[in-house]
C-alpha cells in the first residue's frame, strides 16, 4: 500500500528487511531517523521486489511450504508468515504450485 512501510524478519539471516512501495518511502524514513534521533542511516536495495502474506485453512500445508521455502520466507512484526519474491513470476509460480495457500497482498485481520 502506498505510503506504508513494513519491517520483516527473514527466516534465514539476522538483518531486518524494510518493505516499502517506492524508494521515496525509504528516503522519508532515513530523514525521519536523522531528524528525530540524530542518526545517519544507509539502506541497501535487496533482491526482493514483492511480499505476500500467507494463509491456509490447513496449518500443516502452510508449515510445509514455509519449511521448503525458508530462503524466501520472513515474518512481519506480528509473527505472520510472509513470502518475499524477486518477481511477479515467482509469485504466480508459487500460487500455481500451491493452490491450498492464499498469497495475500494485504494481511488478513484476525
Amino acid at each position: 500500500e502506498e505510503g506504508v512501510t513494513q519491517l520483516f524478519k527473514p527466516a534465514m539471516g539476522s538483518d531486518m528487511i524494510i518493505g516499502a512501495v517506492g524508494s521515496l518511502q525509504i528516503d522519508v524514513m532515513a530523514e525521519r531517523i536523522k531528524t528525530e534521533y540524530g542518526l545517519e542511516v544507509a539502506f541497501e536495495a535487496g533482491m526482493f521486489q514483492i511480499a505476500r502474506w500467507l494463509a491456509a485453512d490447513n496449518p500443516q500445508i502452510l508449515k510445509d511450504f514455509i519449511v521448503k521455502n525458508q530462503g524466501a520466507m520472513a515474518e512481519d512484526l506480528d509473527g505472520a508468515p510472509v513470502l518475499l519474491a524477486k518477481s511477479p513470476w515467482d509469485i504466480s509460480y508459487a500460487e500455481s504450485k500451491n493452490p491450498d495457500i492464499r498469497f495475500l497482498k494485504v494481511k488478513e485481520r484476525r
